[in-house]
């Protein structure tokens, strides 16, 4: 248990007790904790991530795990002023009327349902924008700290449980979506402190997961044929 004694070490400074490592989720140092396990995610549904792909803010999951099986699209909020790129869809996930209906094969939607306050909306346009068959592959947040950059633009409001994704999945995908949850105690007093993926001596000791402290919540849900 060298690495968690060294981590130890880092974490509890005399000179600033009560200070994380980073604010900015470890970003600033490496690789974030939670990013580790999003990635393990996608990695393990990437046969999903083909076809039409629509990934909120950029396209980068998308490109990286769909490859050329993928046409990427971004999903960004009404009136931003998106960068050149792949297509842009423009809608808000609280009005599931402003996305168009069965459009796409794949909706890629990362640590996003957390600043969303009309939750259940966001999840009922999940379902709405994709084609029969279609694969929605998300994440959220479960232990966290507040992200002060999304709470001072839109609001930062849920943290959510496996029993909470699977109810607010339940209504539109039904019962047999996949819900499972990364991390454990040490990653998430790591990912607490702001500690980076490369801040830990022995990066394995993130992988184990403990459904009593989870970092993030992950869900793949399939659209059911007409």
């Amino acid at each position: 248990m060298n690495a968690l004694r060294q981590a130890l070490a880092r974490w509890w400074s005399p000179a600033a007790p009560l200070e994380p490592v980073s604010r900015l989720f470890g970003v600033d140092r490496g690789t974030p904790i939670d990013r580790r396990y999003i990635e393990q995610f996608l990695g393990r549904h990437a046969a999903a991530i083909r076809g039409d792909v629509l990934e909120v803010g950029d396209d980068g999951y998308t490109r990286r795990f769909g490859g050329a099986a993928a046409r990427p699209h971004r999903l960004v909020p009404p009136a931003t002023a998106a960068r050149p790129g792949s297509p842009v869809v423009e809608a808000s996930l609280e009005e599931p009327g402003s996305l168009p209906e069965g459009r796409f094969d794949c909706f890629v939607c990362t640590q996003t349902y957390n600043f969303v306050f009309e939750i259940g909306r966001a999840v009922e346009s999940s379902h709405r924008l994709l084609k029969p068959g279609g694969w929605l592959l998300a994440t959220a947040a479960a232990i966290a700290p507040i992200s002060r950059y999304d709470m001072d633009r839109w609001g930062d409001y849920w943290r959510l449980t496996q029993a909470s994704a699977q109810r607010l999945l339940a209504p539109w995908f039904g019962a047999a979506a996949e819900v499972v949850s990364y991390g454990n105690a040490f990653a998430a007093t790591c990912f607490v402190r702001g500690m980076a993926v490369e801040d830990v001596s022995d990066p394995a000791l993130l992988d184990p997961p403990d459904g009593d402290y989870p970092v993030i919540v992950a869900m793949a849900a399939r659209k059911a044929a007409p």
